[in-house]
């Protein structure tokens, strides 16, 4: 996916900038951004930002020829894994000189790890939508080790994003990604920095800064949490914006877990609006392998409950008032909680949900505010929540997302549920409307 770029970058921050903009189409999927160290990195960190992703590295070391180190006959990645180019023999690189210079980088990487880890666990990044990121490409022979060494954790998504690149160092890498996005290809292609005004080098302590860099305009607090839920105990992650104003529960739909993409999309809009947000897994590893437990409502709304109890009981969280976003049969338990418990709920969001799933009793039994959204189209689930609404008797209103599919996978679609879900609990919640009766549907 090429975009065209006229003249150098001004430096490593202004590539990020652009190339963000030719990744917008990744906005609301929360990547993953791997930068490679260290030149990589600041480059990285915009790109997360603006994306409303998470940063980390992903270490690989360039092996260069014998008397010329900045030209790469292959690389190393973390796992010890070995690459050499086509061009290692012409150059005199033989097989004892690869291992030889392997282990060496290999060292170095280590080092880098004990160095960046304290300060930055790593991101596993399987089933997420990872974007690889370097300053440039010469030889792409880093990046072709980053992007195997990535691939074999198995990504959803693998994206190879770099603001300039030689013609052959794509050709190289282009079968290695899902999708290959670069701003410049220049024919006179010497080195990397030919491209930049400014390309002084980055040193560590410059990386660890950046890792650890608050993401985006709305910093969280990240706490990985245990729920006891009876015989079971169910893995969540808790992010706190400064003073939040509210708690937002996520109940994931079936065959999904805490780690959904588009949830968590979801929730950085709700963290710049000043919510938290819980994300855990409603199911154990086994549990969610069994097609009968992803829909059995009752067991569904338990463990949500469980989920409550635990927040309320949490010293951050306590005082909170607390929604409900729930999507696919994730929907259909959190407003069966929320008919069973109407004092503790003070706002539910459906996405793509089963609102039918609940049972007509329980629906006109929710006073929480209820908003239902839903894809334009998604016709089979417009009919069903068109019922859900019907049976509503809290303050409700349907609206669909035009064009939109079941999983809102076409652009710009999430980022208006994000918005949408936003904006909802920050009147229910965060203003404290006081509830009306009524219901009412729209179409943005």
């Amino acid at each position: 996916m090429p975009q065209q770029h006229a003249g150098p970058f001004r430096n490593r921050d202004d590539a990020g900038e652009q190339l963000a903009q030719a990744l917008s189409f990744l906005r609301g999927q929360h990547p993953l951004v791997l930068a490679i160290p260290r030149g990589g990195v600041p480059v990285g960190r915009i790109v997360a930002d603006r994306l409303d992703g998470e940063l980390d590295v992903v270490l690989v070391r360039k092996i260069g020829a014998p008397g010329h180190e900045e030209f790469a006959i292959g690389a190393v990645d973390e796992e010890g894994r070995v690459q050499t180019t086509p061009a290692a023999a012409s150059v005199g690189a033989d097989d004892r000189y690869v291992a030889r210079e392997a282990a060496r980088q290999l060292a170095t990487i280590r080092s880098r790890r004990e160095r960046y880890s304290p300060q930055h666990s790593a991101i596993d990044p399987a089933r997420r939508v990872v974007v690889v990121v370097d300053d440039g490409l010469a030889t792409g022979a880093t990046m072709q080790a980053a992007l195997r060494a990535v691939r074999a954790r198995r990504p959803a998504r693998l994206v190879c994003a770099v603001p300039v690149a030689s013609p052959r160092s794509l050709a190289e890498v282009a079968g290695l990604a899902d999708d290959l996005v670069y701003l410049s290809a220049p024919e006179h292609f010497r080195a990397v920095g030919q491209f930049y005004l400014d390309f002084d080098a980055v040193e560590d302590a410059q990386v660890m800064r950046l890792l650890t860099r608050p993401s985006g305009p709305a910093a969280t607090t990240v706490e990985a949490v245990r729920i006891d839920a009876g015989s079971i105990t169910l893995d969540g992650d808790l992010e706190t914006p400064a003073q939040a104003a509210g708690l937002v529960v996520f109940a994931h739909g079936s065959g999904s877990n805490r780690k959904s993409a588009r949830n968590r999309g979801v929730a950085r809009a709700l963290h710049a609006q000043g919510l938290a947000t819980l994300l855990f897994d409603l199911l154990t590893e086994e549990e969610a392998r069994d097609l009968p437990a992803r829909f059995d409502i009752p067991r569904l709304a338990s463990r949500l409950d469980s989920a409550l109890q635990w927040a309320a009981g949490h010293a951050g969280t306590a005082s909170l008032p607390v929604g409900l976003f729930g999507a696919s049969t994730g929907a259909a338990a959190a407003l069966v909680l929320a008919a069973r418990d109407p004092r503790r709920i003070g706002a539910v969001v459906s996405r793509g949900g089963r609102p039918d799933l609940a049972g007509d009793d329980m629906l006109a039994r929710v006073r929480a505010p209820t908003l239902l959204i839903v894809g334009g189209a998604d016709t089979q689930v417009i009919a069903l929540n068109r019922t859900a609404l019907a049976a509503l008797a809290c303050p409700a209103k349907m609206v669909l997302v035009p064009h939109a599919t079941h999983l809102f996978e076409e652009p710009g679609t999430l980022e208006a549920v994000a918005g949408l879900a936003a904006e909802w609990f920050a009147r229910w919640l965060q203003h404290g409307e006081a509830l009306r009766s009524g219901v009412e549907s729209a179409a943005p």
